[in-house]
């Protein structure tokens, strides 16, 4: 095992030893074999790096890391000078096309399947500019550049609540780009600043540290600043590069990293263009999802398998600022891990608007552990959709997003379980087959069935496909959950789409489902005689026991021992890096106390005939509270994320 070194005063023709560094991290990684570790001192390395080979397991990785104690960044950008004066504040600057070779930025568009473009808007692209590190806006002429409007606040599409602007400052930084044979004119306000004096970075690569080619398995990349890369928008039927990812292999740890300013998405565990590119806005002959169904059994003949796809780790990195997502993946996650992340303001900057954006935005998230994250500014803070199987949201703390956690056209069987979602819009199942358990739930709950979207479910631990299905709704399982209000009207300004059940706080909206399996069965011996028509008109049964309903949360009528307690508030509350809850409860709310529930305490899934388990098949077990409490399975504890919550004022720390 080889240790190459890199360092901004080394050379390419030098060697690689800690006496004689290379100057270029590529060059490290043209060299870099199993087994060895590249490491790279303090510096700004302006480069594109792509590794030419991966580690042979786990115990034979190739390594990239910033040396102990140093801090290194990887930029996407090129700093720009030689600005000149173009009337008041606006300055032009003129760069030649050989700065961006074969990939301008600011002549790629922001396009492709579900974004959604405003008519007569003028389109954005993946160029953008930097003062000191801060992103400006674009615009689409010269003329706006010189009277930028102010915004304070900005309307949320989804929900249609007005969002307060984090800066309203800087939505006066603003430019606009005109392309030309040879070169790129850039036009920029830069509101009194003067863009020769100070650091002005523009876009220049599409990502930082991405393999060209696939199946490039085991890299470890660790401790870098990693930052302002031209990443395109990454639907789920197109290649979805990031500013960082595996390229569609096995095996790869992404830890302790600062990650932020990719212009789409920073992390990608995402398919790769063979199993189709954005054909849907390309051809126009068939609708998105049936283009991203095909991917999946094109993904399966080109071996999208455990053995060679997925199983990475993703853990304790900080992201932000990116205009999409932060992590973002279609097949390629399955397996993987992600933890311990701080994601925040992804996708608040509102320049350009699609149905893929979230702080973790997972297709097929098949085995994938999503456990104890800081989630928050986000426009959503993680969608799950298609094919959420096997997956385990846990011990997470989201706050302060327009919306906290999606999950679309899925059959289950996955987990949400000692969570803290307290958004005002804190939950939306537009799926079946999920358990919620010892959740705290500060805001909505919306449902929605879903029959126009047939959508694949897999072999348990496997991604191969067992059958597809409609989304009816229910067979959900609900204990031990703590529901603390919830106000529709501050979550929700938009109404609901025809055939959606309004958002309420606590589980109310299941009201009229079937509150067991029986129930279910004798409803469908009354439907008229048919093969499956009957099927499709009624809902699955709902599983609920033992939850808590306070400040006017209230319980599906089939519930079993719901308590329902008046008034009492809970919050999150950041102090600086830290993060605490902070509650006043009703006396009462002990007298609703469980043991800890597990796998085999859960209804068995019905479409896919499935249980709840852990990866490695056995009964899951729901025993570790938010904070990392490990619960006695011969007690009982109250319900909620915390083992010991209890009736009063508290103020706990849970980040």
């Amino acid at each position: 095992m080889t240790s190459l070194h890199v360092a901004t005063t080394g050379s390419d023709a030098a060697d690689g030893s800690a006496e004689r560094p290379f100057r270029t991290i590529n060059r490290a990684a043209a060299l870099a074999r199993p087994g060895d570790t590249v490491v790279v001192h303090a510096g700004e390395y302006r480069e594109w790096v792509t590794p030419r080979r991966g580690g042979l397991s786990d115990s034979r990785r190739i390594t990239y890391q910033a040396a102990d104690g140093e801090h290194v960044v990887i930029k996407g950008s090129e700093r720009v000078t030689g600005w000149e004066p173009d009337g008041g504040t606006v300055w032009r600057a003129t760069v030649p096309t050989t700065l961006f070779g074969d990939f301008n930025p600011f002549a790629e568009e922001i396009a492709g399947d579900w974004v959604v473009h405003e008519p007569e808007a003028p389109r954005k692209h993946l160029g953008d500019v930097y003062l000191n590190g801060v992103s400006f806006y674009e615009v689409g002429s010269r003329a706006e550049v010189s009277a930028p409007e102010k915004r304070t606040e900005v309307i949320d599409h989804w929900t249609g609540v007005a969002d307060r602007v984090r800066d309203p400052e800087r939505t006066l930084l603003v430019w606009h780009a005109r392309v030309d044979a040879g070169e790129t004119t850039i036009w920029a306000n830069f509101q009194g600043a003067d863009p020769n004096a100070e650091l002005v970075e523009i876009n220049v690569r599409r990502s930082v540290f991405y393999p060209l080619v696939p199946h490039l398995d085991y890299i470890t990349v660790r401790g870098f600043e990693l930052a302002q890369a031209a990443t395109p928008w990454t639907p789920p039927t197109a290649d979805q590069p990031g500013l960082i990812g595996p390229n569609w292999a096995k095996g790869w740890i992404i830890e302790d990293n600062v990650i932020h300013d990719a212009k789409c998405s920073a992390i990608s565990l995402g398919k790769e263009a063979s199993t189709g590119h954005n054909y849907a806005t390309e051809r126009g002959d068939k609708p998105g999802y049936q283009y991203q169904l095909e991917s999946v059994f094109t993904a399966r003949q080109i071996g999208w398998d455990r053995e060679h796809i997925g199983s990475h780790v993703v853990r304790r990195n900080t992201i932000y600022d990116c205009g999409q997502n932060g992590i973002v993946g279609h097949l390629g996650c399955v397996f993987s891990t992600i933890e311990d992340n701080h994601i925040h303001h992804i996708a608040l900057k509102r320049e350009f608007y699609g149905y893929e954006i979230a702080g973790i935005k997972l297709h097929a998230a098949i085995d994938v552990e999503i456990r104890h994250n800081r989630i928050h500014d986000c426009s959503l803070g993680t969608w799950l959709d298609w094919q959420t199987q096997g997956t385990r949201v846990s011990r997470n703390v989201y706050h302060d997003n327009n919306r906290d956690l999606f999950i679309e056209v899925s059959h289950g069987p996955y987990l949400v379980e000692h969570n803290v979602l307290g958004s005002p819009a804190a939950l939306e199942l537009w799926s079946q087959g999920g358990a919620f358990v010892n959740n705290l739930i500060c805001g909505t709950l919306w449902l929605m069935p879903v029959m126009d979207r047939a959508t694949p479910y897999h072999r348990p631990h496997s991604t191969q496909v067992a059958g597809y299905a409609f989304i009816v709704g229910g067979d959900d399982r609900w204990v031990g959950n703590l529901f603390v209000g919830g106000e529709p009207a501050a979550a929700y300004r938009n109404a609901p789409p025809e055939g959606s059940t309004p958002a309420h706080a606590g589980t109310v909206g299941y009201d009229g489902y079937p509150a067991s399996f029986e129930e279910y069965l004798r409803r469908i011996d009354e439907q008229p005689a048919g093969d499956h028509q009957r099927f499709l008109n009624v809902k699955q049964a709902v599983y609920a026991r033992r939850n808590v309903y306070a400040a006017g949360a209230r319980p599906f009528a089939g519930e079993t021992e719901p308590l329902v307690l008046d008034g009492g508030s809970a919050a999150v509350v950041a102090d600086g890096d830290e993060v605490y809850l902070v509650s006043d409860l009703p006396a009462g709310i002990g007298d609703a106390v469980l043991s800890p529930v597990g796998g085999r305490d859960l209804e068995r899934v019905r479409f896919v005939d499935a249980e709840f388990e852990e990866r490695d098949g056995g009964p899951a077990v729901l025993a570790t509270d938010l904070t990392g409490v490990v619960k006695d399975l011969g007690r009982t504890y109250p319900a909620g994320p915390l083992a010991d919550l209890a009736p009063g004022s508290s103020r706990v720390r849970v980040w």
